[in-house]
């Protein structure tokens, strides 16, 4: 299994309020949702009247499927033209049970209470 994460800090140029930003931001996380059935939130900067931090998650069985669908998730949330994409991170992350992947939690037996 691959696990893609991203975070994503965005400007939204003409809000004057929190109320204007939340309602941009919003409308994002809603578009981004339902065109790539991805999880997705605002996850820092809540606050600040302009920025804010989006983060997001993608599940998939290859590394190249999991990369190409959150280079699209970004390339459509800079296509709406709502707000300015300024910085990206993306982390991609292999779980396995035979390796070692990146911290992997492995429960050898369910054990029922």
């Amino acid at each position: 299994m691959v696990v893609g994460s991203g975070i994503m800090d965005i400007v939204v140029e003409g809000s004057r309020s929190l109320k204007e930003k939340r309602s941009v931001v919003r409308r994002i996380l809603g578009r981004t949702k339902n065109a790539f059935n991805v999880s997705i939130a605002e996850v820092g900067a809540c606050n600040d009247w302009k920025r804010c931090r989006i983060g997001f998650s993608v599940v998939g069985n290859e590394r190249g499927f999991v990369q190409s669908k959150m280079d699209k998730i970004v390339n459509f949330i800079e296509g709406l033209h709502l707000a300015d994409v300024i910085h990206v991170t993306m982390e991609l992350c292999s779980i396995s049970p035979t390796r070692d992947g990146c911290g992997d939690y492995i429960i050898d037996e369910f054990q029922e209470s």
